[in-house]
């Protein structure tokens, strides 16, 4: 009898997937990655400001008519005046160093038509803030001779205080005049603009 041959059988091989075309893969990449920023854009949180930009912009910035700005820069020094003599026994270099930012507090707030009154009215404040710390006695007269003799020996905490007041006067008041002219030629530049324009029929 004859024996049938038996042949091995044959491993199949595995379906093997088509490959991608090449420009399918570019766009799924594309999509993807427009989802994965989709997704971050929309999870992710505002980064936080700056703390020095968030702490100017809670200070305050009053304006202050010019006898407004002379009587917080004459309250202010006095109320100072007291708390040095209470505290430190009336130093008078501390009181010197007060009157500076509060010189410079009095130029920034007051309005853009009072300026001129800041380097007026600071002097005056200063000479009302040293009364309490003077130190003179005797009726008025000698409280009068104590504040004058005061007056005279600090003079360079008076100038220096004016100085600044001075200062920042003028800066603001060229800024502000500067920001009227360009307004003025502006308006100006407009005006002639507006009457260039062909009159529509």
């Amino acid at each position: 009898m004859e024996q049938h041959r038996t042949r091995p059988a044959q491993r199949r091989q595995p379906h093997q997937q088509a490959p991608l075309s090449p420009q399918a893969s570019p766009q799924a990449t594309i999509g993807e990655t427009a989802a994965v920023y989709q997704v971050a854009g929309a999870g992710g949180a505002r980064p936080p400001a700056v703390p020095a930009v968030a702490a100017l912009g809670r200070f305050p910035n009053p304006r202050l008519t010019g006898i407004g700005a002379g009587l917080f820069a004459a309250v202010t020094m006095f109320v100072l005046a007291c708390l040095d003599r209470l505290l430190l026994n009336g130093s008078e270099t501390v009181y010197g160093l007060l009157f500076l930012p509060v010189s410079a507090l009095t130029a920034l707030w007051v309005r853009p038509a009072d300026l001129v009154t800041a380097p007026i009215g600071v002097p005056i404040a200063f000479a009302v803030g040293v009364i309490p710390i003077s130190g003179g006695g005797g009726g008025v007269g000698g409280q009068t001779m104590a504040v004058v003799t005061a007056l005279a020996v600090h003079a360079g905490w008076l100038y220096g205080g004016t100085l600044v007041a001075g200062l920042i006067a003028s800066v603001r008041k060229i800024r502000h005049m500067r920001q009227r002219h360009l307004l003025r030629a502006a308006q100006a530049a407009r005006g002639v603009q507006a009457a260039r324009r062909p009159q529509q029929p």
